[in-house]
């Protein structure tokens, strides 16, 4: 249970919010053209290599997950977001609909919270402060505490660049000592949140009494069927899985391997640099990983997968990059069917692609609805049918899942650092969160010629019968 907050917390959030506020009142009448100059150069501020991986690897220290080699390969997501911006108009008339007479004007949606989670302290705020500046909005980061110091570092660099450019620096701001109860206050008294972390403080942006784009959790599961690229599927599986040791909801979690290639595959996925843990060294594994209440243990998160074997208490090759569980039980009892965020996956085997989809239906139920899925398949009815039934807000179709569903240079996903998962995981949007959810609309209609069916048309062929 949080502690009530205190008037000095209280009063504080008020001040963040005026100066918010008052900055943007100050720049109302900037034109695109300028606006576009300030996303470039607070991109480049926050994005460029020497200062990105910098900020990466403190945020890696500072929380003590997450990986320091790996992390600062995460700068092309604000490339992306920056790319994004810069083609799209983001004040009056973004779009316009003649046949029907539409206009829609954009407007921005007001004062933000942010919330950053402790994975993404130096990500997170960059990508976010771009899009919100675009939206001519203000922020107001609430950082993890166990990264206040990377995010709150990272803002700074924002800041100093509006103002050497003459724009008012209070359009991102800070908080220095966050609290769940100084988080909470600025959620309810900001215009919107855009709430990136950990399930409880996503519910939290939804019961703040204010509009909240939330994530929710992940669980990813791939489908790698018979006409599978063996050597692509298990070259990506190690890219998305071995992405700052597996922290993101988007890692692969979940192999599902038609039984043809599953001994095939798994050689490979060694090859990339997996080991397939002993029956003895799964149940140690699991026993690490989830407290007795069934939690996730923060201390083997994130980790490399030696560290995470040690944590388990073996021993494992110091170049071996993940670790490998087969399962072949799906249910809430069985923990490997569940998200993993580390560097360890599990390891299915189907007979056929129908027995493939139950497998991801139960997975889901599970946990993770919403969120993603992904497929190795040439076969394009496989493809459908997996799209057709997932509950999931995005697939990814021979992609490497966490470098390719948040958006990337080699498909159309917008670029963003936060995946709405709809209504089945607890959100209000099923979309990638980007620069269209920072804005308002206004929507304006002029008279077209009428557009009104016969009543025959409409009703069919139950027009003029008996009432059934």
């Amino acid at each position: 249970m949080a502690r009530p907050i205190s008037p000095e917390e209280k009063e504080y959030a008020q001040q963040l919010l005026a100066k918010a506020r008052a900055a943007m009142k100050a720049i109302e009448d900037y034109d695109q053209a300028k606006i576009d100059r300030l996303c470039q150069a607070v991109g480049w501020a926050t994005a460029n290599e020497k200062t990105f991986t910098r900020l990466c690897r403190q945020g890696v220290e500072e929380s003590g997950i997450g990986d320091w080699e790996g992390r600062p390969g995460k700068r092309f997501k604000i490339m992306g977001i920056l790319r994004d911006c810069l083609r799209q108009k983001s004040m009056g008339i973004v779009e316009e609909i003649p046949e029907k007479g539409i206009a829609k004007y954009a407007k921005p949606a007001g004062v933000i919270c942010g919330v950053v989670p402790m994975t993404n302290p130096t990500l997170t705020p960059s990508g976010e402060g771009v899009l919100a500046l675009k939206a001519k909005d203000a922020i107001i980061f609430a950082p993890h505490p166990r990264t206040k110091k990377t995010s709150f570092e990272n803002v700074e660099i924002m800041r100093a660049t509006l103002r050497r450019l003459g724009a008012p620096e209070d359009l991102f701001q800070c908080v220095e000592t966050p609290s769940i109860p100084l988080t909470q206050e600025l959620m309810a008294i900001c215009d919107l949140t855009i709430a990136t972390g950990g399930q409880p403080m996503v519910r939290s942006a939804y019961s703040s009494g204010r509009p909240a784009y939330g994530v929710g959790a992940g669980n990813s599961t791939m489908v790698i069927d018979e006409t599978a690229n063996i050597e692509e599927a298990a070259r990506n599986t190690r890219m998305s899985k071995t992405s700052d040791f597996g922290s993101g909801c988007s890692a692969d979690g979940n192999l599902l391997v038609h039984a043809s290639i599953y001994d095939a595959l798994l050689a490979q996925l060694i090859k990339e640099g997996g080991y397939l843990a002993t029956d003895e060294e799964k149940a140690k594994l699991q026993a690490a990983m989830w407290d007795d209440h069934g939690g996730r243990t923060l201390e083997t998160i994130a980790q490399a997968a030696p560290k995470l074997a040690e944590k388990a208490g073996f021993t494992i090759p110091a170049d071996r990059k993940f670790i490998i569980v087969k399962q072949d039980r799906i249910g809430k009892e069985h923990k490997f069917s569940g998200e993993k965020l580390t560097t360890l996956m599990a390891y299915y085997k189907f007979k056929d692609f129908d027995e493939a989809l139950s497998m991801v239906r139960a997975i889901y139920d599970v946990g993770g609805k919403g969120h993603s899925c992904g497929i190795y398949s040439f076969d394009d009815d496989h493809i459908h049918r997996l799209a057709q039934v997932a509950p999931v807000s995005r697939m990814m179709v021979r992609q490497p899942q966490s470098k390719a569903n948040a958006g990337s240079f080699t498909n159309g996903m917008p670029m963003t650092s936060s995946l709405g998962c709809g209504v089945w995981g607890g959100n209000i949007t099923n979309e990638n969160i980007s620069l269209k959810h920072y804005l308002q609309y206004t929507w304006v209609s002029r008279p077209i010629p009428e557009d009104k069916p016969s009543e025959q048309d409409l009703f069919g062929e139950f027009y003029n019968t008996e009432t059934l």
